[in-house]
């Protein structure tokens, strides 16, 4: 659930950049959650408005049983992330790479929120092309994974950057601010780990 919700908070208050941070490990802790903590440090320091989506507290069914045909209910959580994407003028992704792309619980989150008509809609029934619904907003991605650059851009294809990119941001008018990997993390010591986060901090200055 989105901590302007737990605690009470409308999230159409205080100054600055609407920033919502979506944390999209699954993992009650870990260095994704750092990362996070240091963004979201360096966007309050600017002034910013921060809020939080954590998806592994989100209750929801992040499967899509019967495609956007048949429709879902949604649920309270999805309900409120829309109403938070919908609040922000930036977005910022944080998550790991796994087997080469997204977590299964934040491909679910996409699924269940970017709906049609909210985050996008088919230009024509005959048409396969969408018209992007979320423009306005920019994004920032801040991935770990295990792989070095090299290896994951070049050899795997990147596939995960790929897909959010071009297949999740692009549709849905979302415009890409940074793109910054931490990798590898298997093996990574204290000090380079310390030097990620800062540059997470740093990151979160510049939105």
């Amino acid at each position: 659930m989105a901590e302007a919700a737990k605690h009470g908070a409308t999230p159409f208050e205080g100054d600055g950049k609407r920033v919502l941070l979506v944390l999209g490990s699954p993992k009650p802790g870990g260095f994704c959650h750092a990362v996070a903590d240091a963004y979201a440090h360096g966007a309050r320091a600017k002034g910013h408005v921060v809020h939080t989506l954590k998806l592994g507290e989100m209750n929801f069914d992040p499967v899509l049983r019967g495609g956007y045909e048949l429709g879902q209910t949604l649920e309270p959580d999805v309900l409120e992330a829309q109403r938070q994407i919908h609040w922000a003028q930036h977005i910022a992704f944080v998550y790991p790479v796994w087997w080469g792309g997204l977590p299964a619980l934040l491909q679910g989150f996409f699924d269940r929120v970017l709906q049609p008509g909210f985050a996008f809609r088919y230009r024509s029934m005959e048409s396969r092309e969408f018209e992007p619904l979320l423009g306005g907003r920019s994004a920032d991605l801040l991935v770990s994974h295990d792989q070095t650059h090299w290896h994951y851009r070049l050899r795997q294809g990147a596939p995960a950057h790929r897909q959010m990119t071009r297949c999740i941001l692009a549709p849905c008018g979302i415009a890409l601010h940074h793109l910054e990997e931490f990798s590898p993390v298997r093996g990574s010591g204290e000090e380079q780990r310390q030097g990620w986060l800062r540059r997470a901090e740093q990151l979160g200055t510049q939105v």
